[in-house]
Formats: C-alpha cells, sequence, structure tokens
C-alpha cells in the first residue's frame, strides 16, 4: 500500500474540518514539521485547524502562524 504524502494528508484534513474554510489558508511541510499561515475569521478556527492536522502520523510539530482578523 502507498503511503500519500505528508502534504496530501493535512490538504485533506484542512478540506474535511468544517469548521475552517481553506482558501485563506496555507502550510508547509519539512521533516514532519508543519507551519500553518495564512487568515482566519476566529481563535476558534485557528484552534481547529490545528487540531484538523495534529494527529495526522508524520506531524511531529506544529507552528501555528495563523493570523486572527475579524471581517
Amino acid at each position: 500500500m502507498i503511503e500519500m504524502p505528508l502534504d496530501d494528508r493535512v490538504l485533506t484534513a484542512l478540506e474535511r474540518n468544517p469548521y475552517i474554510e481553506r482558501r485563506n489558508l496555507r502550510f508547509e511541510t519539512s521533516s514532519g514539521r508543519v507551519t500553518l499561515r495564512g487568515v482566519v475569521n476566529t481563535y476558534f478556527q485557528k484552534q481547529m485547524a490545528q487540531e484538523a492536522i495534529k494527529r495526522i502520523e508524520g506531524v511531529d510539530e506544529i507552528a501555528n502562524e495563523l493570523e486572527v482578523c475579524w471581517t
């Protein structure tokens, strides 16, 4: 069985999370570290983005650099 690359697993988890909008979210992966960047509307959405990826196999560290900006 071929394992999905970490980028694909993170993208899938973020897309499946009903609490966040993917359009203003970016991420990078490197050696088990995922860096989240972009803008969300609430601190809840910031937390939900992190929660969506923290249990993914291969994710050892999360740098949540999302900015909260009320629109």
